[in-house]
């Protein structure tokens, strides 16, 4: 997988990704991860981004021609995806992320300020997403996000692939939450861990952790039953 992240921020993208386990995937050559700063696709001495808006209102826009240029200064592969982080975007969630781990190279446009001109949106026909019903400072976050999900599904992202069968909202709960883990020490300050997941008996732990997932589901997240 290719990510390529257009931001005025690169060093937020680059950053993050040497850590961990984005680090490890990436000298790994499961995923490269790439930043365009379209800040050096202005044409004045200021190097200006933003202006404001017609009409009057608060705040600063991001620019079109900037942004155009370097989106058209990517080299694209056929089966690509250009995403543009927005408040306004559909909502992202785990089946987005499965659906985008089978692309080549996802191009992730990150905003600033008030928002973008809306040529963007209506020359460069991005996909809008969001990560909820809020808003941040920026769209790197949400870059991020979705570049660690995302890469979560790859062959070879993950120690051990397992890892991600039993996500929340994966596949293999049917969308549910998944079910509480338990590690050493058996006792902590009364806490006992669960018998079932001591013994040995498979069957019996499976359904446990069928079960729990179900019940946390319907307690904390009723509108995924």
């Amino acid at each position: 997988m290719r990510y390529d992240v257009l931001t005025l921020f690169p060093d937020i993208i680059t950053d993050y990704c040497s850590y961990s386990i984005m680090k490890r995937g990436i000298e790994k050559g499961v995923i490269t991860v790439n930043t365009i700063n379209f800040r050096d696709f202005t044409h004045d001495k200021h190097r200006k981004v933003d202006d404001t808006p017609y009409g009057g209102s608060s705040g600063m826009v991001l620019m079109a021609p900037p942004i155009f240029e370097a989106y058209e200064s990517i080299e694209r592969t056929e089966n690509s995806e250009f995403i543009m982080l927005t408040p306004q975007g559909e909502p992202y969630n785990q089946k987005i992320s499965l659906e985008l781990s089978k692309k080549d190279q996802i191009i992730l446009l990150c905003g600033r300020y008030e928002g973008f001109d809306e040529r963007v949106r209506l020359g460069l026909k991005p996909r809008e997403i969001s990560l909820g019903d809020y808003v941040l400072t920026g769209g790197e976050l949400g870059a991020l996000c979705i570049m660690d999900s995302v890469s979560r599904h790859l062959d070879g992202f993950l120690n051990k692939e397992e890892s991600s069968v039993n996500d929340s909202f994966s596949e293999a709960l049917e969308g549910r939450l998944e079910h509480p883990q338990y590690t050493k020490p058996r006792e902590y300050r009364g806490m006992k861990v669960p018998e079932v997941l001591l013994d040995g008996n498979h069957a019996e732990i499976e359904k446990f952790r069928h079960k729990e997932s179900v019940l946390r589901t319907k307690i904390r997240r009723p509108d995924l039953i």
